[in-house]
């Protein structure tokens, strides 16, 4: 295969390692020449270098001139839902809507434009939209003049909202409180069209798979693939891979390779503890078929277990009551119950993923993760949205990653944590300069579709602590808690490689690493990024994707 070499640009070298503001600070640097090799890179450096000046002399290299523009290593997300984020595609976006007449009004509009498919399915709803107050199935019926049952998402998809349509086609009324979850109930103890954390998980997300065929199924994911193709991702970690998902998968690859690095965790879901633990020993049996060793670019990486819920519905675990109404939350697993399972995982060689929103949550996690994973294990803590000092100090110390997500740091979208929370424990959000500046790895990531998926946006957030959604607003969520654009950038790229163990093959721009790289039109400042701009997308030295239509 022909060399391809690439000029005039600016190739980020990456590289920043966790320390005290060892990113914040940091310039960027940058070479003005790549050369690749077939899938691999060959050469990244000056063009004055004798590589670059003896692929340039062969007739039979490929020569790309960048015109000035800037090339990042393909980015990898962090934390991602793959196959809900292409079915979210097709789902009626909530998120404009500002009240409830707004919601009813969309989907009255969505009921009369599509009047043949079976189910109206919503995503992106907030509490907050809904002024705080508990909506019902009543809410939602007579929105469509055929009564099909319609079903909501919250944004973070914690929860979900039900048409009494909807309850009747799901069995809802038959249903059995779970562990950890929520089935809002009238005094009679009626099923009154809203269901949260583990009730959500236990029941609507297995009907949500049940009812979409193996080929919508695999059309979510090659939708998903593409969208992702788009905005520069070459790689992605699933966060909560269960086998609907995974057998959508398997059939996808059956039929061609996917131009995607997929590293997965199984979502433990809370049951029994001889449930949950044969969970985990599906994903023991399942990376032992697909492992780095046997699927590289599709295995089964570890286990997640979502440990509490979020700050908007009042369900992630607080040290401290919520300021509003005094009520006490706890993480939904105890930790008797979650280390037989995090044991089991780190003896079978799993990585260990735990989400983690609300303070006591983060406590337990870090005190679990720092009692059972053996060194080296690279556990890590989703989300992390309001850790203490003291367990900021700690995930680095113990090793362990931080799995961010600057878009749910968005101001746009957190209008309710002040009377959630109170101003007091806000001044904690989102401590991402803590986690790095004490030596935890950080990971950066998505969270879609619960989130924008986009990485640029992503980083414009972390770095700027400035809404992606709402550009105009001036608001600042603790901008002492930023990370500096380097510091973002490679925890986009070589840090989500890293919490995978796959550092040494992607994520940076450097020699013997595979070609997975991002063509940027963009300045290197963080105030900047909205305007930046995807030019194209490699994966293993092929162009998957341009802005250039016919290529």
């Amino acid at each position: 295969m022909a060399q391809t070499l690439f000029v005039n640009g600016k190739f980020f070298l990456s590289g920043v390692q966790p320390g005290v503001n060892a990113g914040l600070h940091r310039p960027p640097t940058f070479a003005d020449a790549m050369l690749i090799d077939g899938q691999d890179i060959a050469h990244v450096g000056s063009s004055s270098d004798p590589e670059t000046v003896g692929a340039r002399a062969s007739p039979d290299t490929i020569v790309h001139d960048l015109g000035g523009k800037t090339v990042l290593p393909g980015f990898v997300d962090g934390h991602v839902h793959l196959m809900l984020l292409g079915q979210s595609l097709t789902k009626l976006d909530l998120g404009p809507c500002k009240s409830l007449a707004d919601i009813q009004a969309a989907i009255r509009a969505v009921a009369v434009a599509d009047p043949d498919s079976p189910r109206i399915l919503c995503r992106g709803w907030m509490h907050s939209m809904t002024e705080g107050r508990k909506v019902t199935a009543a809410d939602l019926d007579g929105l469509d003049p055929q009564d099909r049952p319609i079903l909501i998402d919250t944004k973070d998809l914690h929860s979900a909202w039900l048409s009494t349509s909807a309850i009747k086609e799901l069995g809802a009324d038959l249903w059995e409180d779970v562990k950890g979850g929520t089935i809002e109930r009238d005094a009679a103890g009626n099923v009154t069209g809203v269901v949260h954390e583990a009730a959500n998980i236990t029941y609507v997300w297995p009907y949500l798979a049940r009812v979409a065929s193996m080929v919508e199924r695999m059309a979510a994911i090659t939708a998903a693939v593409e969208a992702y193709h788009q905005v520069g991702y070459t790689g992605l970690i699933d966060m909560a891979m269960d086998q609907g998902a995974w057998d959508a998968l398997q059939a996808l690859r059956a039929q061609g390779p996917i131009s995607l690095r997929i590293a997965a965790y199984w979502l433990v879901r809370p049951g029994t503890d001889d449930e949950t633990l044969a969970q985990v020993e599906r994903a023991v049996e399942l990376a032992g078929e697909y492992n780095a060793a046997t699927s590289l670019d599709c295995r089964i990486v570890g286990i997640k277990v979502i440990c509490d819920g979020i700050i908007d519905a009042c369900t992630a675990g607080l040290s401290e009551p919520y300021a509003h109404n005094g009520h006490v939350e706890n993480p939904l697993w105890t930790r008797e119950q979650l280390e037989p399972i995090v044991k089991r995982a780190d003896e079978a060689g799993l990585q260990v993923a735990l989400h983690a929103i609300g303070d006591e949550t983060i406590k337990m996690v870090v005190d679990v993760l720092s009692a059972h994973i053996k060194p080296g294990g690279r556990p890590r803590v989703e989300h992390i949205e309001l850790a203490s000092e003291v367990d900021a100090i700690r995930l680095g110390r113990a090793g362990i990653t931080a799995s961010i997500q600057p878009v749910h740091a968005d101001p746009a979208i957190l209008c309710a944590w002040p009377k959630l929370l109170g101003q007091h424990r806000c001044g904690r959000a989102f401590p991402y300069r803590e986690f790095a500046d004490n030596g935890a790895p950080l990971a950066l990531g998505s969270d879609s579709p619960t989130a924008p998926h986009a990485p640029l946006g992503n980083i414009y957030v972390g770095t700027t602590r400035r809404s992606y959604r709402e550009p105009e607003l001036e608001t600042a969520v603790n901008p002492h808690f930023a990370l500096g654009l380097c510091e973002a950038v490679a925890a986009a790229s070589e840090g989500s490689a890293y919490s995978c163990f796959d550092e040494k093959r992607i994520g940076r721009l450097e020699k013997g690493l595979k070609a997975d790289f991002v063509v940027v039109n963009m300045e290197w400042e963080k105030e900047k990024l909205m305007q930046a701009r995807v030019a194209e997308t490699w994966f293993d030295g092929a162009r998957v994707w341009s802005t250039k239509k016919e290529e």
